[in-house]
């Protein structure tokens, strides 16, 4: 075994690549070696507080090699209350190069393993299989976070020698299932497996996803498309699985939904970089939607900082509800006052016009973590992947906390114009509007109707039965839109209950 020592990085070692800050640190080399044997190197260095987002280790692998391994461990201090410590994500990119988009990603494993391989027959979940090519191919190593003393790491490098596996071709799972036409679907775009930093199996995921009701999900892992080659053995015709990514950058994290087979959408960027459009474009060149994820949740990093002017939809809420989707469903709730005021409430979906949809997904990514809770309810002509992109783009669909719930939510005027979910209604200022709410599988749950005004309506708790209808009078001079919630019982306190569910409006005016 060879080793080296990196010295610590300072702060005149620090450049930017075109994207956040990064370090490129001294090459790691290799001599060549007879068939079947192996090379090992290990480098060690420091990382300080303050380090750029992204440090490479480059590593020169000659001819010959058939397997790249690498595993790395890094120290963890105690730390003061209230200061982070350290925490070092990795991945890594072949000879093709580190650059912002390019095709050099070879996988990403976060934090969530301390080693793993590539050859051109098999790859560590979260990697790519591939060919093994000779030239300079680079460690990436992400400081999530920093000790006031800095990130000690180790990282041993193996290269194994010796005839190439045939490369696997990827098969990839259909982009339809078998529908009921036009109709109601249930589903849940943002979970994680074992591709990430999940502990679900693809199989896992699919047997719950079933279970709980669902139609079609979105592969979403973290910063990684490796998964989307392995999805298709658990597909079938009652389950849509669509392909996508949680691209995770520093200021906020997004679900590409329902990509290409295939895509990969970088992360190595912050708001300040002006660089998120560009992925965004890239997002739906490739057919997906671009669904900013929990947009006010409190862990690091994950506060959406992009504005939402390239969003299609917005996850309001993203599994067990807690403040932080009371906050992001208020917040959504002022961007469709905002669309009224600007004239942009004719149609949903970005179009340069339209109002921002709401969507709710599990972000599951292991036990105890439900499925599925919640799911989004698409009206959709079939059970296809741009089928159900087309609905939650249009905003036809409402949130639900489970297959137990059922909405039916209409306006009415007088001469028997009606309005469902993400469309309008067309009347005079003046007309009596008749808003009817139908609930199945709510049990004590009350009922609230918001408006651009804010809730003008709530009703006395359901039976326990669940079922219930509720209707609600109003004019679309006082009501530019009506939505519905369905909210639990308060615990305590003047603080609405939990969600149970939530519609996107119905806009009223011509």
């Amino acid at each position: 075994m060879c080793e080296d020592d990196h010295a610590g990085i300072g702060r005149r070692a620090v450049f930017v690549t075109g994207a956040a800050a990064a370090l490129t640190l001294t090459s790691v080399s290799f001599a060549s070696a007879a068939p079947r044997e192996r090379r090992k190197r290990t480098v060690r260095g420091t990382l300080p507080a303050g380090s750029p987002d992204f440090v490479y280790v480059p590593v020169e692998v000659p001819d010959g090699v058939r397997e790249i391994h690498v595993a790395y461990t890094y120290d963890r201090p105690a730390v003061p209350a209230g200061t982070q410590g350290n925490a070092l994500d990795i991945g890594l990119f072949d000879e093709r190069g580190t650059g912002l988009g390019g095709r050099g990603f070879r996988g990403w494993s976060g934090g969530a393993r301390t080693e793993f391989f590539v050859r051109a027959d098999e790859a560590t979940p979260g990697y790519l299989p591939g060919p093994v090519r000779a030239g300079v191919w680079h460690i990436a190593l992400g400081p999530y976070t920093v000790a006031p003393r800095g990130l000690s790491y180790e990282i041993t490098i193996t290269l194994t020698y010796g005839e190439e596996s045939a490369t696997v071709r990827p098969v990839y799972p259909p982009e339809r299932a078998k529908g009921r036409g036009r109709a109601w679907y249930r589903g849940d775009c943002h979970l994680h497996s074992v591709y990430s930093d999940g502990r679900y199996t693809l199989a896992e995921i699919a047997s719950l996803a079933r279970e709980a009701g669902l139609d079609f999900i979105n592969s979403s892992e973290h910063n990684t498309h490796s998964a989307h080659a392995h999805w298709a053995k658990v597909a079938g015709d009652d389950l849509l699985i669509m392909l996508g990514e949680e691209v995770t950058t520093r200021n906020g994290h997004v679900v590409a939904l329902g990509t290409d087979p295939g895509t990969f959408v970088d992360w190595r960027y912050r708001a300040r970089d002006n660089r998120f459009g560009r992925f965004a474009r890239q997002i739906r060149r490739a057919g997906g939607l671009v669904v900013p994820a929990h947009p006010h949740a409190t862990c690091i990093g994950c506060n959406w900082k992009f504005g939402f002017g390239e969003a299609d939809a917005v996850e309001v809420w993203n599994g067990a509800y807690t403040p932080d989707d009371e906050v992001a469903l208020a917040d959504w709730d002022g961007m469709l006052v905002a669309a009224v005021r600007d004239g942009r409430d004719g149609r949903g979906g970005r179009d340069g016009r339209g109002w921002l949809p709401a969507m709710g997904s599990s972000d599951s990514h292991r036990a105890p973590d439900v499925i599925g809770r919640p799911q989004t309810v698409v009206l959709a002509d079939d059970l296809t992947r741009e089928a159900i992109q087309e609905g939650i783009r249009a905003g036809r669909s409402y949130v639900a906390e489970s297959a137990k719930v059922s909405l039916a939510f209409t306006a009415s005027g007088g001469r028997g114009e009606h309005a469902g979910i993400g469309e309008r209604l067309r009347v005079d200022d003046d007309t009596p509007v008749t808003v009817r709410l139908e609930v199945t599988g709510a049990p004590r749950c009350a009922v609230r109707f918001v408006t651009d005004q804010g809730v003008l309506f709530t009703s006395a708790p359901l039976p326990v039965s669940g079922s219930g209808v509720v209707e609600w009078r109003t004019t679309a001079s006082y009501a530019a839109y009506v939505r519905a919630e369905l909210r639990h019982e308060a615990a305590a306190g003047p603080l609405p209950g939990a969600l149970a569910a939530f519609t996107n409006p119905v806009f009223l005016r011509r």
